[in-house]
């Protein structure tokens, strides 16, 4: 997701999707524990989006 598609979402839709993207990390971590999954940088992939969401969500409450 882009920066620009970032800011186009609301705070609520930016928690949604941080669930969301944290559900997926968590599920990604217990998979490559078990074996090795074919591409682990998806695991960093999905680290770095959580971060970017934090950030934009940071960004969004402190403009309200």
């Amino acid at each position: 997701m882009k920066k620009e598609e970032l800011k186009g979402l609301s705070a609520d839709e930016i928690r949604t999707e941080i669930g969301a993207e944290q559900d997926r990390l968590l599920k990604l971590r217990f998979a490559h524990a078990v074996s090795p999954i074919e591409n682990p940088m998806r695991i960093r992939e999905s680290r770095k989006r959580i971060a970017r969401l934090h950030t934009e969500l940071t960004a969004k409450s402190a403009q309200a």
